[in-house]
C-alpha cells in the first residue's frame, strides 16, 4: 500500500488564504534583508516574496552588496527597529564569510518584537514555556507541527526521533513536539548507533543536510517521515531520506521537494501577521 504524501502546497495555500483576512485589515510589511548573491538565497527569497504577493503583504528586499561590513548591516538592522511602518524582517542566511562569525550578535540585535525568523534567544526562550507562548517560532519547525496538524498525524504520546539539532530547526521542533506531548529523542553526527534510535521513531525527522542518509533499515514499519533536508545532487534537489526505498514501508512521508519547504513559507508569513496584532497591542 502506498504512503501518504505529505504534501506541503495544499496546506500551505489553506494556510495563506486564511490569513488574508488579517492582512488586509492589518497592513503588515515584511522586509527580507540579503547580503551578496547565494543562488540558494536568492530562490529561496523569490518564494517569499511570490507568496506575499498572493495574500496583498506589503513586502521589501533590501539586497545590500557582497562585500557589506558588519557595522554597516547592524545599522541597517537599527534602521528597521525604529521604522514603525516595518512589522517584521529577517536577516536571510547564510551571510558571505565575513559576516557569518557574527550571526548570533546579528540575530541578537533584531528587535524580539520584529523578529519574526523566531532564531532571538527571547522567542526561542518563551517556546519552552509551553505551545501557548509560541508566538513568533521558528518558520520551518512551525511548519512541519501545521504540516502534521492538517494531515491529522497524531502527536501526543508518540516517540519521535529528530536527526538534526541545529538552534533553527532541529532543537525549537523538538521542544515544540514535547509542548504538544511527544517523547522526544535527539540524534545528531555524534550519536552512536543511530539506526536503532531512528527505527524505534513512531515519527521519523531528518534535517541534517546530508543526502539519502536515512535509508529503509533505519525506519521502523508504518512511520511517519519528515524531511526537511534539502541537497543538490547531480542537479536535482534531493532530501536527507532515501525516498523511493522508505516509501515502500512507511505510512507517511514528506517529498523534497514539495514537501515542508512551502509550510516555511506559509509560516513566515504568518509570523509577520502575529508579530503585527501583537504590536498594535503593545
Amino acid at each position: 500500500m502506498s504512503p501518504t504524501l505529505l504534501l506541503g502546497a495544499p496546506v500551505a495555500d489553506a494556510l495563506l488564504r486564511s490569513l488574508k483576512p488579517d492582512i488586509e485589515e492589518l497592513n503588515p510589511k515584511l522586509v527580507v534583508v540579503q547580503v551578496g548573491e547565494d543562488p540558494a538565497s536568492t530562490s529561496y527569497i523569490q518564494q517569499k516574496l511570490k507568496s506575499c504577493d498572493r495574500v496583498g503583504l506589503r513586502h521589501e528586499h533590501r539586497h545590500l552588496d557582497e562585500k557589506t561590513p558588519l557595522p554597516e548591516l547592524m545599522q541597517k538592522i537599527e534602521e528597521l527597529n525604529h521604522d514603525r511602518d516595518v512589522t517584521g524582517f529577517i536577516v536571510q542566511l547564510p551571510l558571505p564569510k565575513h559576516l557569518q562569525l557574527y550571526v548570533p550578535d546579528i540575530i541578537k540585535a533584531i528587535d524580539p518584537m520584529k523578529d519574526i525568523d523566531g532564531f532571538g534567544a527571547y522567542n526561542l526562550g518563551k517556546m519552552f514555556l509551553s505551545s501557548e507562548f509560541e508566538h513568533l517560532p521558528p518558520a520551518t519547525p512551525a511548519g512541519v507541527i501545521e504540516l502534521l496538524k492538517s494531515y491529522k498525524i497524531e502527536i501526543e504520546g508518540k516517540h519521535v526521533v529528530v536527526v538534526g539539532r541545529s538552534n533553527i530547526v532541529g532543537k525549537p521542533l523538538a521542544i515544540m513536539l514535547v509542548n504538544r506531548g511527544a517523547t522526544v529523542t535527539i540524534c545528531h553526527s555524534r550519536t552512536k548507533h543511530l539506526a536503532e534510535l531512528t527505527r524505534q521513531a513512531d515519527i521519523l525527522v531528518a534535517a541534517v543536510g546530508s543526502p539519502k542518509m536515512i535509508t529503509k533499515d533505519m525506519v521502523k514499519k508504518g512511520a511517519v517521515v519528515i524531511d526537511i533536508g534539502v541537497s543538490r545532487v547531480n542537479g536535482k534537489l534531493c532530501g536527507d531520506v532515501d525516498f523511493e526505498a522508505v516509501a515502500e514501508i512507511v505510512s507517511a512521508i514528506t517529498p523534497v521537494p514539495g514537501g515542508v519547504g512551502p509550510m516555511t513559507v506559509a509560516s513566515l508569513i504568518r509570523n509577520c501577521v502575529v508579530a503585527k496584532r501583537r504590536q498594535a497591542v503593545r
